[in-house]
C-alpha cells in the first residue's frame, strides 16, 4: 500500500478552539460530522492564560463549548462541508457516535468540562432538517471535567454484547462505567474507581472484550482493567516515557491496540502480551487522537498536536520488528492538531481494492481522546511501577514485541485527489481507493476536510507471495 497525498479540500473557522471532530458511522448519516470545540474565558468575557492548562475546575475561567454539526455534499465541489446545526454548551473535550442505534436512535455522546457525560439524538431525515437534541446527562464527579469517553460498539463484523457500554475518564484521575437503557435510552452508572495519580487523560474497551478497559494518564503509565473487578489493574505499563494521551483497540484485527503520549511516539501492542510493544513509530509531535481506518484495516490515522497529522500503515508493524511506515506527514503552520477522524463515506477511482485487505462495513471501529485549551499540561514524568523483563518469545500470531532501541524516521509524502461516493455499501468489490478525512485544531479554530488517494501494488505484490 502507498500513498499519493493529503489534499486540502475545505478549511472551516469553528470561532472557538477545536479539539474533537467525529464522523457518523451508521447507515445513510455517513455524510454527518460533528465537531466540538473548547474555550477558556475569564468571568469579564476575556481569554484565559494561554499558558494555563484550565483543568482545575475551580479556576476562575469560564470553560465555552460549542457542538457543531456539518453535512458533506459533494455536489458542491468548493465548500462540501455545509454547517446543519450549531449548540452553544459547556466546553466539549471528547465525543464518539455509537455504532449501532439504540432503540432506534442515533446516539452521540459527549465528555464536558462539567464532568458530565451527555447523550444527544440524531432527529431528521434527507428530507427535513438533522438535529442533534439532548437525550440524557450524568455527572461523573463533583469539581472534576470529564476528559474522554469510549463506545464498547466499535468492533467492526458484529454489534458489542448488550448491554451498550461507555467507559470515560475524568481530571481526577477516575474511570466510570456507565450503560446506556436501551428501552428509554438514558445513563445509568455501573462503577467508578481511581485509575491515576493524575489527570486520567483518555480510556477506551477492547472492542473484542468490552469487560476489559484501558486508561492512560498524566502519570505516564498505561492500565488495563477488568471492569467486572477494577480493584486492580490487569497489568501497568510504563513504555510511554510521557503521559499517555490516545488509546484504541482495532475494530478490524483482535489483538492489536494503538496507543500514543507526549512522548511523539505511536505504539502498536499485542494485547496477550503487554510487557513490549510490537512496533513503536516516532511521529515528532505528542500523539493526541489515534483513529483506525473504518475499511482498510492497516491503516492508522494519528492527531498530532503541533507535528500536524500522519498516516501510518501498520501492516508489517503488526507482523515484524519495525516501526510502521509514515504514508503521509502534513503539519500545519501555527496550529494544534488535536482531532483526527476517518469518513465512512465510500470514495471511487479506477483502481479496485483487493478484498482481502479490509472488511466489509458493519458499523464499528474508533475509540479515545481530549485536550484542553490554553496550553497543553507539562506531563508528568513521575513511575510508579518498574516493567523490566526479558523479551518473550514470537507471540503465537506471528507478531514480536519490538526492543526499546528499535527506532527510526518515517517517510512523507504528498497530494492527489479523487471523487467521493455518497451511497452506503459495502466495500468489498468496490473500485475504492480514495479516503475522506477530518482534522482539527487549536488556536487557528480550524476544521480542515482532506482527501487522500491510495495505491494498492504493493499490497497485491505482498498478498501474491503469501
Amino acid at each position: 500500500m502507498t500513498g499519493v497525498g493529503a489534499r486540502l479540500v475545505q478549511a472551516v473557522d469553528t470561532e472557538l478552539t477545536a479539539d474533537s471532530v467525529e464522523w457518523c458511522p451508521l447507515d445513510g448519516r455517513r455524510h454527518l460530522l460533528a465537531c466540538g470545540t473548547y474555550e477558556l474565558r475569564k468571568p469579564d468575557g476575556g481569554l484565559g492564560a494561554q499558558s494555563q492548562s484550565g483543568l482545575d475546575p475551580e479556576e476562575p475561567q469560564v470553560r465555552l463549548g460549542r457542538l457543531y454539526l456539518y453535512g458533506f455534499n459533494e455536489d458542491n465541489s468548493a465548500h462540501p462541508l455545509v454547517e446543519v446545526q450549531r449548540r452553544d454548551t459547556s466546553a466539549i473535550l471528547d465525543m464518539k457516535w455509537c455504532h449501532v442505534p439504540v432503540a432506534g436512535h442515533v446516539l452521540l455522546g459527549l465528555a464536558n468540562a462539567s464532568g458530565s457525560i451527555e447523550l444527544f439524538r440524531l432527529v431528521g431525515s434527507e428530507e427535513s432538517r438533522f438535529e442533534l437534541q439532548p437525550l440524557s446527562s450524568l455527572a461523573l464527579e463533583e469539581h472534576c471535567l470529564a476528559l474522554s469517553l469510549d463506545w464498547s460498539t466499535g468492533k467492526t463484523g458484529r454489534a458489542s454484547d448488550r448491554p451498550w457500554k461507555i467507559v470515560s475518564s475524568d481530571s481526577r484521575g477516575q474511570l466510570h462505567l456507565l450503560t446506556v437503557n436501551e428501552v428509554e435510552p438514558r445513563l445509568q452508572r455501573v462503577a467508578s474507581w481511581q485509575a491515576h495519580q493524575f489527570e486520567a487523560w483518555i480510556a477506551a474497551f477492547n472492542y473484542w472484550q468490552t469487560e476489559v478497559v484501558y486508561s492512560g494518564g498524566d502519570d505516564g503509565l498505561l492500565k488495563g482493567w477488568d471492569t467486572r473487578a477494577p480493584g486492580k489493574p490487569l497489568f501497568t505499563s510504563e513504555r510511554h516515557s510521557m503521559g499517555v494521551c490516545s488509546i484504541q483497540s482495532s475494530p478490524h484485527r483482535e489483538h492489536v491496540l494503538a496507543t500514543g503520549s507526549y512522548d511523539e511516539h505511536v505504539l502498536l501492542w499485542d494485547t496477550r502480551n503487554m510487557k513490549w510493544p510490537c512496533a513503536d513509530t516516532p511521529v515528532q509531535g505528542g500523539v493526541w487522537r489515534l483513529r483506525w481506518h473504518p475499511f482498510h484495516q492497516h491503516l492508522l490515522l494519528a492527531a498530532c498536536m503541533h507535528g500536524g497529522f500522519k498516516i501510518l500503515d501498520c501492516q508489517k508493524a503488526m507482523g515484524q520488528r519495525q516501526e510502521a511506515t509514515v504514508l503521509v506527514s502534513h503539519v500545519l503552520p501555527n496550529s494544534l492538531v488535536y482531532g483526527a477522524d476517518w469518513s465512512w463515506l465510500l470514495v471511487r477511482s479506477p483502481q479496485p481494492v483487493p478484498s482481502w485487505s479490509c472488511l466489509q462495513s458493519d458499523p464499528g471501529a474508533r475509540a479515545a481522546d481530549l485536550k484542553v485549551a490554553g496550553g497543553l499540561p507539562a506531563p508528568s514524568l513521575e513511575r510508579t511501577v518498574d516493567d523490566e523483563g526479558e523479551d518473550p518469545a514470537k507471540l503465537q500470531s506471528g507478531v514480536e514485541p519490538l526492543p526499546e532501541n528499535r527506532r527510526k524516521s518515517g517517510t512523507e509524502l504528498h497530494t492527489k485527489a479523487a471523487k467521493p461516493c455518497d451511497r452506503d455499501t459495502h466495500l468489498e468489490g468496490l473500485n475504492s481507493d480514495v479516503s475522506l478525512l477530518a482534522t482539527c485544531s487549536f488556536y487557528d479554530h480550524a476544521l480542515h476536510l482532506w482527501k487522500w488517494e491510495v495505491t494498492w501494488a504493493q499490497d497485491r505484490e505482498d498478498h501474491s507471495h503469501k
